[in-house]
């Protein structure tokens, strides 16, 4: 009889020593809904390395692209929320993405905010032939001529057209959207004079300002980009609420432990604060974010109340 009762309370007792092992206890997922090589990847790698050095665990990068990220967020989304699969989601996946599909499998509701990762600069750049040396004379062509002023994007719902959908709004003008499968042809044909302007990442754009091809009329967040402290912001010209800024967070599975949560976060902000770390984002245009959980989870719902609208108003379909 005793041998059974033991027999019987034994699992019991290994599951509660289990569950009672500190997090974490085994290698942690992070899933990048991208292709390697991106801005997402590149954090994922570089926070990952760091959390591992710091918690004792690896934390292993899964990239899974597909459908404009959705893919990726999607498993992020349905993991269990035990503390081992986090993922690399930008504020399209989770703050534009479910008022853009009609049906997206899975919500903003279905994440839990870790924290903000980083930032990337996005700046108004217009073919050096395009006779405006300022915002207001670049509105100003798209008034005497409507239907004339053309923008360049890497896709439909991409935060490039996002923004000069926002600014076709903001400046009551009529601006002709030209979708690209990707960032890179949309640059080519700016260069190439096909299309008249484009909100670019600063990195992405500057080696072709510095060459004189393209001109900068504006940075396209609150406040002067350190790579051109000279540039004013595109809100200092007369669209005082303007700001379309590209982020990368670190997300859960909603549900994931409170205390995981807030250990994640304290360890991803002592990591961004780095000197080497800071380095390392620098070079791929990236600003290092910072911020509780709650602050991101502001964030979200402040982009997306924004986003929603500019998607209702200008009727903004997916590719």
């Amino acid at each position: 009889m005793i041998q059974r009762r033991l027999a019987l309370l034994l699992p019991l007792v290994f599951a509660s020593v289990v569950h009672a092992q500190p997090w974490p206890a085994k290698p942690v997922r992070i899933i990048v809904p991208f292709a390697p090589g991106g801005p997402a990847d590149v954090l994922a790698r570089v926070v990952g390395q760091d959390l591992s050095d710091a918690l004792g665990q690896p934390f292993v990068v899964d990239n899974k692209a597909g459908a404009a990220g959705n893919i990726g967020v999607e498993q992020i989304a349905k993991a269990a929320p035990d503390g081992y699969t986090l993922g690399i989601v930008p504020v399209g996946n989770v703050a534009v993405n479910p008022s853009l599909f009609p049906t997206l499998p899975y919500k903003a509701s279905d994440l839990a905010p870790v924290a903000m990762l980083a930032t990337v600069e996005n700046v108004l750049v217009v073919n050096a032939s395009v006779p405006a040396q300022s915002l207001k004379e670049l509105l100003a062509l798209a008034k005497q001529k409507p239907g004339t002023v053309s923008f360049a994007s890497p896709g439909a719902g991409s935060q490039a057209h996002l923004a000069g959908e926002l600014m076709a709004l903001d400046a009551d003008v009529k601006l002709i959207h030209v979708p690209y499968k990707g960032i890179g042809p949309a640059i080519n044909d700016l260069v190439g004079g096909q299309v008249t302007m484009m909100f670019g990442s600063m990195s992405a754009v500057l080696p072709h300002i510095k060459s004189g091809k393209l001109r900068a009329l504006g940075v396209a967040s609150l406040k002067r980009s350190a790579a051109m402290p000279e540039l004013p912001t595109i809100a200092e010209q007369g669209l005082p609420k303007f700001e379309a800024v590209s982020w990368y967070a670190l997300m859960a599975p909603a549900g994931t432990p409170a205390a995981i949560v807030d250990r994640l976060n304290a360890e991803s902000v002592r990591a961004l604060a780095k000197p080497a770390i800071k380095e390392k984002f620098a070079a791929q245009g990236l600003e290092p974010g910072s911020g509780k959980p709650q602050e991101l989870a502001a964030t979200i719902r402040t982009e997306t109340a924004r986003w929603a609208e500019v998607i209702r108003k200008q009727n903004i379909k997916p590719d």
